[in-house]
């Protein structure tokens, strides 16, 4: 590949979602006692959200690698366990889990923020009794445990060991994250949360070995913690929070070790942990587009002009356009969320980039001009229910550089 990002080694990658140098835009005039006070408050929930990704990322690895909680995700894998609706409840208990604890810590520090931090689970869950019991992160970590335990039947090792990755405190320190100053109030923003994104692969627990420069199809490396801010009032992404927490093996101890992301789009300042990416002349090179296997025939018909590749998880591919890994992410339907797409599309955009509803793309008039219609999060879908409140019922591109979107648009324009 011809991206920049492609050329560096997996190393380089990590170090690069941690330490780059960023950017910003600075008010030129001079910041009242109050506006000081709010970017202060944006920096800070900036650097929670960090901290809590991380737990997030622990949670998942620990359910993953210690033997109480690894033997009932193996169960459900064969399923052979006498409670079979107990196994898959444990499947989402592990999203739950995150969800709850990264509800509980934020709001915690922001209590602005209670009411509008979603999530993409509920957290109510019936044992092998039938008992209803609704899962929350308890003061200590001895009252989370005995909760945890009646929904794991009674089983106080796994529940023990959960509860202490919850309550662990654990520190990420990103350098570029704590100068960084935002004209952002907390109480003006709402957060979207997806706990594991692409929960198949978590579960089923495939190491995928790729070669350098390219994307995962599926595996573990696909699973994401996501966690996005929008903007109340105009539902804007405006901050994005990603935790890859099986990014690669350590050598040393066979154990996954992770590595994070974060973009802030706000007005004109962008920042991220990502550098921006350069211009190269080798850019009018056929594109490499990433879509789901599952994508309807019709569009991998329209866009066969372009390299097409697929991968697992939509928080994933939308992640391998921020690193430079595909030129865009094509889906055509609602099937991707808005606890999927926040976070990412936030990182998108303080790189320049960002995500378009697609049948709102199609839908305009080649003379309108002006910015493509973006994925907002702020109003559900009137008339539809549950889930689907919150769909991206448009489609979505996800992309970096304009002209990508410009020429899938052209592509699929009368197709589908």
């Amino acid at each position: 590949m011809n991206h920049n990002s492609a050329q560096l080694t997996r190393s380089e990658r990590n170090e690069r979602g941690r330490n780059e140098k960023i950017v910003l835009c600075q008010p030129k005039q001079p910041l009242s006692v109050s506006h000081c006070l709010a970017t202060r408050g944006m920096a800070e929930l900036l650097r929670l959200l960090l901290r809590v990704s991380e737990k997030a990322a622990n949670v998942a690895r620990v359910c993953r690698q210690e033997a109480p909680l690894f033997e009932l995700l193996v169960q459900e894998k064969t399923g052979e366990d006498k409670n079979k609706k107990f196994v898959q409840d444990f499947k989402t208990l592990a999203d739950v889990v995150i969800q709850e604890m990264i509800k509980h810590d934020v709001g915690a520090q922001f209590p602005e923020l209670k009411g509008f931090i979603h999530g993409e689970e509920s957290n109510k869950f019936e044992n092998g009794l039938g008992e209803s019991i609704t899962v929350t992160v308890c003061e200590t970590e001895e009252e989370t445990a005995a909760l945890l335990a009646t929904v794991l039947d009674g089983d106080r090792t796994a529940a023990a060991l959960l509860a202490t990755a919850i309550h662990q405190d654990l520190q990420l320190v990103d350098q570029a994250a704590e100068s960084l100053e935002l004209p952002l109030r907390p109480h003006e923003l709402g957060i979207w949360i997806d706990p594991i994104d692409a929960t198949s692969q978590y579960i089923e627990g495939r190491e995928e070995k790729v070669p350098e420069g390219e994307l995962c199809t599926s595996g573990l490396q696909c699973a994401l913690v996501l966690i996005g801010a929008y903007h109340r009032a105009t539902g804007e992404p405006v901050m994005g929070v990603i935790n890859q927490p099986f990014a690669h093996r350590d050598s040393s101890d066979q154990r996954w070790r992770g590595q994070h992301f974060w973009g802030v789009s706000c007005g004109t300042i962008s920042a991220s942990s990502l550098p921006r990416p350069p211009g190269h002349p080798g850019r009018d090179r056929e594109p490499l587009l990433v879509l789901s296997a599952s994508e309807k025939q019709a569009v991998k018909d329209a866009l066969s002009g372009s390299r097409l590749t697929y991968a697992s998880g939509a928080g994933y591919k939308i992640l391998c356009v921020a690193l430079g890994l595909a030129d865009a992410y094509v889906v055509s339907e609602g099937s991707t969320f808005k606890w999927d797409s926040c976070a990412p599309h936030a990182l998108l955009r303080a790189l320049g980039g960002g995500a378009a509803d697609l049948a709102a793309c199609l839908g305009a008039c080649p003379e309108d001009g002006g910015h493509p219609p973006e994925l907002t999060y702020h109003q559900p879908r009137p008339g539809c229910q549950g889930a689907e409140r919150w769909a991206n019922h448009g489609g979505m591109v996800a992309y970096l550089e304009p002209r990508r979107l410009m020429g899938v648009i052209g592509a699929l324009q009368g197709k589908i």
